[in-house]
């Protein structure tokens, strides 16, 4: 169900002798105002907010890339430098140093959102001003947790997920479930499973998506994947620790030697 990381799932599959099927569930689409976000730098330089949470290399990516357009970059990595910047993983961490932004505080391996939240635990947010790069979807895990600990939230909009332009690779998959021909299926995030649904749903599929799907050995990337895929009547046999694409195809694989 992977789009940009599809190939990579894909090699993984065959290096254990697998035969992928490709049914990408997700599309990012552009997603960022270059008017608002001409505003809001313009408003932090007034008022600069306390911490700034970037979650994802291509949000950052595009932020960036934003403020190069607008002739404003210098004046976003000056606002960087007079507040506390906190990061999720590897990827924004790598295009933050090509920026020479000193980062404060990077998210534990497995870089989810209870690492960052563990991050913060180190002084009190109530009354903080915190601004949070959103990737594909608001992520409310985040947003609640810092709201419940008095921070005032404010995103920012880099890109969107959506449904893929071609949905003939799902309703493919739909089908391959139908006929008991595909062993596992793996899905990587909680939007890949709406979107699959969703199409189901259209198609008016659902219930035998839900019955074939439960039929098949079902893999699910990490803990809110499944709390989507439970939500579905779905029944999770594999979640690898720590959500990762090496331990997920390794946990995969581990449980077709079981039953083989």
């Amino acid at each position: 169900m992977e789009n940009r990381a599809g190939e990579q799932l894909a090699d993984l599959v065959r290096k254990y002798g697998g035969t992928p099927f490709s049914a990408p569930a997700l599309a990012e689409i552009p997603d960022i105002d270059p008017v608002l976000i001409a505003q809001l730098v313009n408003g932090w330089q007034a008022n600069v907010p306390d911490i700034f949470i970037f979650q994802t290399g291509v949000g950052v990516k595009a932020l960036f890339a934003t403020t190069d357009t607008l002739g404003i970059t210098e004046q976003l990595l000056q606002i960087l430098a007079s507040t506390k910047v906190v990061v999720r993983g590897p990827k924004p961490t790598a295009i933050l140093r090509s920026r020479n932004v000193r980062i404060d505080l990077t998210a534990k391996d497995p870089f989810t959102t209870a690492e960052v939240l563990a991050e913060l635990d180190v002084a009190p947010i109530t009354g903080k001003r915190v601004v949070v790069q959103r990737y594909g979807d608001t992520n409310w895990e985040l947003q609640k947790a810092l709201e419940e600990r008095g921070a005032q939230v404010m995103e920012i909009a880099t890109y969107r997920w959506s449904l893929p332009e071609n949905t003939k690779p799902m309703v493919d998959l739909m089908d391959a479930l139908d006929a008991a021909s595909v062993d596992v299926v793996c899905f990587t995030s909680a939007s890949q499973v709406y979107n699959l649904f969703a199409v189901a749903q259209q198609l008016g599929r659902e219930a035998a998506l839900q019955a074939s799907m439960n039929r098949s050995l079902v893999a699910s990337i990490g803990p809110v994947c499944t709390v989507a895929l439970g939500k579905y009547g779905i029944r999770v046999d594999i979640e690898p620790n720590p959500p990762k694409l090496g331990p997920f195809i390794t946990a995969i694989n581990s449980k077709l030697a079981e039953s083989a």
